[in-house]
């Protein structure tokens, strides 16, 4: 495939699905020549180079000096150590840019980190599976979806342009954001949806009024409710404390909602619960 974008060298750190599927959909859209991969799992990088989603291993952060584009792609709690370890061993000019799910809190913390050689822009590729590892990444993650990226003062023009066309040459839609209004509207669409997967197994599964586990009786909708539940604990750990206060107001509002909800069970008032749930329908059918 023909693209004007051209990145020589590209390297992942953190090859895992968000990472790795980068790097395949960089590969099938020809825009880069060589990826490179760094990561503290060397079992995990061993899969990445057998299955072609990386060209090569990188022993140590020094081996990273080749690459024109980084993509930071680890929990983002591990953002700042792993900024730390790699970026004195970048050459100057070369594009920092991240896939944290949270934009606010990594911005705060990274950007004082930054050393004045590196452009650094931060996004968000939105999209994802419950699957984790080099394993997990496909080329077509990002076919279709959108990615938001969240410049801020500091964020060179250029650098900007470049992954913004980074993501289009993935599949993808860019959208600029406000960082703090990315964080937001992420806990309410992805955070939160997350928290209620992981409540509800645990709550399902601590169900004791009979001897067995019940949880080997769920069908397809429990299942398809509760997919992202098997998604990295890691990952969802750190999204919860590093976006707290959006999440906590989500939470709350998830709260009164579901204990309407529960009243009106409660109190058999059956033209609420039609109400109720034809608006929910509604709602929904709207996304698709």
């Amino acid at each position: 495939m023909n693209n004007p974008l051209h990145i020589p060298v590209v390297a992942i750190v953190g090859v895992g699905l968000i990472g790795g599927s980068l790097a395949l959909a960089l590969k099938a859209a020809g825009v880069t020549d060589r990826i490179l991969g760094y990561d503290l799992d060397a079992h995990n990088l061993a899969q990445a180079l057998q299955l072609g989603v990386i060209d090569h291993v990188c022993s140590g952060p020094q081996e990273l000096s080749a690459a024109d584009l980084i993509f930071l792609a680890t929990p983002v709690l591990a953002m700042p150590a792993a900024l730390k370890t790699i970026a004195p061993h970048l050459k100057p000019g070369a594009i920092l840019t991240d896939g944290g799910s949270v934009k606010a809190a990594v911005i705060s913390v990274l950007e004082p980190l930054l050393p004045a050689k590196l452009r650094y822009v931060p996004g968000h590729p939105i999209s994802g599976t419950e699957r984790s590892g080099a394993t997990a990444a496909f080329a077509t993650l990002y076919r279709g979806k959108r990615c938001i990226l969240t410049p801020t003062e500091r964020t060179d023009p250029q650098a900007l342009d470049l992954v913004t066309a980074l993501w289009q040459a993935a599949g993808s839609e860019v959208i600029l954001m406000d960082a703090e209004k990315h964080d937001r509207i992420l806990a309410a669409i992805s955070h939160l949806p997350h928290m209620v997967a992981y409540a509800l197994v645990n709550a399902v599964g601590a169900y004791d009024r009979y001897e067995e586990n019940i949880l080997l009786y769920s069908a397809g909708g429990f299942r398809d409710f509760t997919r992202i539940a098997s998604s990295d604990p890691t990952m969802w750990r750190d999204i919860a404390l590093t976006n707290r206060e959006a999440l906590l107001e989500m939470i709350e509002r998830f709260e009164v909602d579901l204990a309407g909800l529960k009243e009106a069970i409660r109190t058999a008032d059956a033209p609420a619960l039609h109400s109720y749930f034809l608006r929910s329908k509604l709602n929904r059918d709207a996304i698709l």
